[in-house]
């Protein structure tokens, strides 16, 4: 593998990225909503509406804390005195998790379900594919363009929700309350692993397909597990413990070395030449 071609194939796609509106508008929209205003607004809220919710709302709220497992983060809960502290600490770091995973996830998918396809339409492909560079050197570089700036625009989101949740909830609590350790797993572990999955699988069928938007819509099906996480989450059938997302993480990155495994078998120079002329 030629890594200084893996490096300029990397800045080709991201340099394109950056030029194409429907390709990174996406990107900034969904991280804002989900990661930053979301949040936010529900900090805001039981901040100051706490005192509007009925005392069934806030007990079944509250329910839900009971499903936690036993460790620091459920004595700290448990040591708060006022409802809207709890509310606030249990939403921070327990009910946002899966929400910093679609960020990675659907920022990935967007960037890879460019990656061959954007090429097809630009009509630059058949250059790249003539250049004197193998095929793993190619896809690696693709990988790259997708994976790295997933990657930087959720721990970019992570650390600006950070600041806003702790600026907000500061007269609160006067202290920095978010993130908590059960966070580390989440952030470095699976993000990681499932903005990887979404490079892989949509790389692979931008390939195959003739249009950015086709590459989209087949690649998008993997964002499907994670909402599945979101609604388990929510409803406290599957709570994101250390424990949950550590082994959720060396799941998914043992699907990711499959995946490797298999488009490296089937991608190769000639494939990518038919797809260019269907």
């Amino acid at each position: 593998m030629n890594r200084r071609a893996v490096v300029a194939i990397a800045r080709k796609d991201v340099r394109a990225i950056t030029a194409n509106l429907q390709v990174w508008l996406p990107m900034l929209i969904v991280p804002l909503l989900l990661g930053i205003g979301l949040p936010l607004g529900l900090v805001l809220a039981f901040r100051f509406g706490v005192d509007k919710l009925s005392p069934g709302d806030a007990a079944t709220m509250l329910q839900w804390a009971e499903k936690l497992p036993a460790g620091e983060l459920g004595a700290v809960l448990t040591s708060l005195t006022g409802l809207d502290q709890k509310l606030i600490y249990l939403t921070a770091n327990y009910m946002l998790a899966p929400f910093f995973l679609m960020i990675p996830l659907m920022a990935a998918s967007v960037i890879s379900a460019d990656s061959f396809a954007g090429e097809k339409e630009r009509g630059t492909l058949e250059a790249l594919l003539f250049a004197p560079v193998d095929v793993l050197s190619l896809f690696a570089g693709k990988v790259l363009a997708a994976f790295g700036p997933a990657m930087a625009l959720s721990l970019g989101t992570f650390g600006l929700c950070a600041l806003a949740l702790n600026v907000a909830a500061w007269p609160l609590f006067h202290r920095i309350f978010f993130p908590q350790l059960n966070w580390l797993p989440l952030m470095l572990l699976v993000s990681p692993a499932v903005a990887l999955m979404a490079v892989l699988i949509n790389v692979f069928v931008s390939a195959r397909v003739a249009t950015f938007q086709a590459a989209y819509q087949m690649g998008g099906m993997v964002v499907l597990p994670v909402l599945l996480l979101v609604v388990g989450q929510a409803t406290g059938v599957l709570v994101m413990s250390g424990l949950v997302v550590t082994l959720v993480g060396l799941v998914v990155a043992a699907v990711d070395l499959v995946l490797l495994w298999q488009v490296l078998r089937h991608l190769n120079r000639n494939q990518l030449f038919e797809s260019q002329v269907r």
